[in-house]
């Protein structure tokens, strides 16, 4: 598959001068959130990018899904020393390196820290909601998008749920890029295990007391909020309708002993698991486009679990694009130069 070759300067901080696209904000109701255990606001903001000199009729439709802790809002904010995504955009499609496309930022972010874009009973049915309320919000007001003219994309968790959308929804999305997206779990998520533990016993053992304490602030440290994402992960994966907002970890909470059963249901939504499913190959063979990609020193080893979800994708002969880059987990967003412009063409074509 031949890449598009960027020919614009990468700049460290925006350039002034591109025609601007507007932003626009809708306020989306949602029937599928209703029943989360977390007690989330069920009205969710999505802000629409729409290019210079576009209403977006006929455009292509791209969907960022940010990673943990972050709101697809917070995409569209003033940075220091780089550019927001539609301030690259704008320079993208201005130097012709992009055709013109609109994107939407929709806020999936909950009392847990994040999002990893599936239903789940404890967080809410985030799946549903983006392709059955989210789409057709955004596609009815803007013409854009529809079958075979959407794509997703996002980095870490939103990389995670970019390729499990594909995996799973291949009749709605068409094309997905997955930044550093969570996979190989015994890897990324296993060894964060005993510092979740050591945090729970400072707390009597109680994920209620962790939790309500960590809300009260004033701040929060690091390690905490490494502690918020393995209950996150717990409450998407694994969740329990019975526990304090779903949450039950898969290990013994005294020992750090796997609990098997329970990490069966981690791994089924593991995406080096899930493509050894025949209907999901069959869905990521039907795409327009699918690209994996992760920096070499992931502090995550994330890059292990894109290894070996490369293999099995070569192995089952689907078509994709798999890169690895000189970096680490952070400050990536460089690479969208890379991705937002093969997405858009494939999808514009």
């Amino acid at each position: 598959m031949a890449l598009p070759t960027p020919t614009s300067e990468i700049f460290m901080r925006s350039s002034h001068d591109h025609p601007k696209g507007t932003l626009h904000n809708l306020s989306i109701q949602s029937d599928c959130l209703q029943s989360n255990l977390l007690g989330d606001p069920t009205e969710r903001e999505v802000v629409v990018y729409v290019p210079h000199g576009h209403d977006g009729q006929g455009l292509p439709l791209l969907v960022d899904l940010v990673g943990f802790t972050a709101g697809g809002p917070a995409h569209v904010n003033w940075k220091n020393f780089g550019e927001n995504v539609p301030e690259r955009v704008d320079r993208l499609i201005a130097s012709g390196d992009m055709d013109p496309a609109v994107i939407a930022f929709p806020d999936c972010f909950t009392r847990l820290g994040g999002n990893q874009y599936i239903n789940s009973v404890a967080l809410g049915a985030w799946e549903d909601f983006l392709i059955k309320e989210m789409l057709p919000a955004i596609e009815g007001q803007f013409g854009c998008g529809g079958v075979g003219k959407r794509g997703v994309f996002g980095k870490s968790s939103g990389g995670y749920g970019s390729m499990v959308h594909a995996m799973l929804h291949a009749d709605v999305w068409s094309a997905a890029a997955c930044h550093s997206g969570d996979m190989a779990f015994e890897l990324c998520y296993l060894p964060d295990m005993p510092t979740a533990l050591r945090a729970l016993a400072a707390k009597d053992h109680s994920i209620e007391a962790f939790l309500t304490d960590f809300e009260k602030g004033p701040k929060f440290s690091g390690k905490d909020m490494h502690v918020l994402m393995s209950l996150a992960m717990a409450a998407t994966y694994d969740p329990d309708p019975d526990a304090f907002c779903g949450v039950r970890l898969p290990v013994d909470l005294e020992t750090c002993s796997l609990i098997e059963e329970r990490w069966a249901n981690w791994l089924k939504w593991d995406p080096v698991v899930m493509v050894e499913r025949a209907e999901v190959i069959d869905n990521l063979k039907s795409l327009k486009g699918l690209w994996l990609e992760c920096g070499d020193v992931d502090q995550y080893n994330l890059v292990y679990g894109a290894r070996r979800l490369h293999k099995k994708l070569e192995a089952a002969d689907v078509p994709h694009v798999y890169e690895e880059f000189s970096d680490n987990h952070s400050s990536i967003d460089y690479r969208m130069d890379q991705t937002l412009p093969w997405m858009a063409r494939l999808l514009s074509a």
